[in-house]
C-alpha cells in the first residue's frame, strides 16, 4: 500500500529556481510605453494582459508531473497560473467546475463576509478539498473556510514592482507579495508571481454538505 503523502501539483519542488534577476530590463512596449521585461523574453512570459511572469524552473517526470522533494511553503509561479487560470485543482489538475459552482479554501484571518474575497489559492475538487487545507501551511496555521463561488473573475497578480533607474538598471520598490490589480496604473512594471481572483457571488460551505457528483 502507498502511504506516500499527497503532494498539492502546485507546491515547489527541490531543484525548482527562479529566473535571475538580472535578466531583467526596461523594454518597450506595443503602445511604445517602456515596461519591465526581460532580455531574452519569449512571448509566454507575459499573461494575455501583457504582465509580465516570474519565469520559474520545473521538475517533471515522464508523465509531466511534478517530482522531487516538495518545498511546502513555496508555490511554483507557472503551476499556481495555469491551475488558478483554468479553474483546475491545486492538488491534482482536474476541472473544478460544478453545476453549484467553483470551490476555494481561503485563511480565516482577516476575511470580511460582506466584501469580495481576492484569493491566490487556486480552487480545489471536492475530493481533495481536506488534503489541500492539511498540506498548505498557510491554511493550516490560520485555519481556513470553505466558499463555493459562482462568480470568481480574475482580478490581477501578487509580484514585485520596479521602476527604471537609468544608469542604476531596474530596482524594486514594492514588497514580493504586493497585491496588484490588473487596472494598477503601474502594471506594466510588475513582475507576476502569483494569478488572483475575486469571489464576488459565493456562500461559506461545509466540505462535508457538498455531494461528490454536483
Amino acid at each position: 500500500m502507498n502511504h506516500e503523502p499527497v503532494v498539492p501539483y502546485i507546491t515547489a519542488r527541490e531543484g525548482e529556481e527562479a529566473d535571475s534577476l538580472l535578466n531583467l530590463r526596461m523594454r518597450l512596449g506595443p503602445d511604445g510605453r517602456p515596461r519591465l521585461g526581460y532580455m531574452d523574453e519569449e512571448p509566454p512570459d507575459r499573461d494575455l494582459r501583457g504582465t509580465l511572469w516570474a519565469r520559474y524552473s520545473q521538475s517533471l517526470g515522464s508523465d509531466k508531473m511534478p517530482t522531487g522533494t516538495p518545498q511546502w511553503r513555496l508555490v511554483n509561479p507557472v503551476r499556481q497560473r495555469v491551475m488558478m487560470g483554468l479553474l483546475r485543482c491545486q492538488v491534482c489538475t482536474a476541472q473544478t467546475k460544478r453545476t453549484d459552482g467553483v470551490l476555494f479554501l481561503e485563511t480565516l484571518d482577516d476575511l470580511d463576509f460582506t466584501r469580495p474575497v481576492r484569493t491566490a489559492q487556486p480552487p480545489v475538487c471536492l475530493e481533495h478539498a481536506r488534503v489541500a487545507a492539511k498540506r498548505c501551511p498557510r491554511l493550516r496555521s490560520r485555519g481556513h473556510v470553505a466558499l463555493l463561488a459562482t462568480r470568481f473573475p480574475i482580478y490581477g497578480v501578487i509580484g514585485t514592482a520596479y521602476q527604471w533607474h537609468g544608469a542604476g538598471g531596474i530596482r524594486a520598490v514594492s514588497d514580493a507579495g504586493s497585491h496588484f490589480p490588473y487596472t494598477h496604473p503601474q502594471i506594466g512594471w510588475v513582475l507576476g508571481s502569483q494569478l488572483v481572483r475575486e469571489l464576488r457571488d459565493y456562500q461559506v460551505v461545509n466540505v462535508d454538505d457538498l455531494a461528490l457528483t454536483a
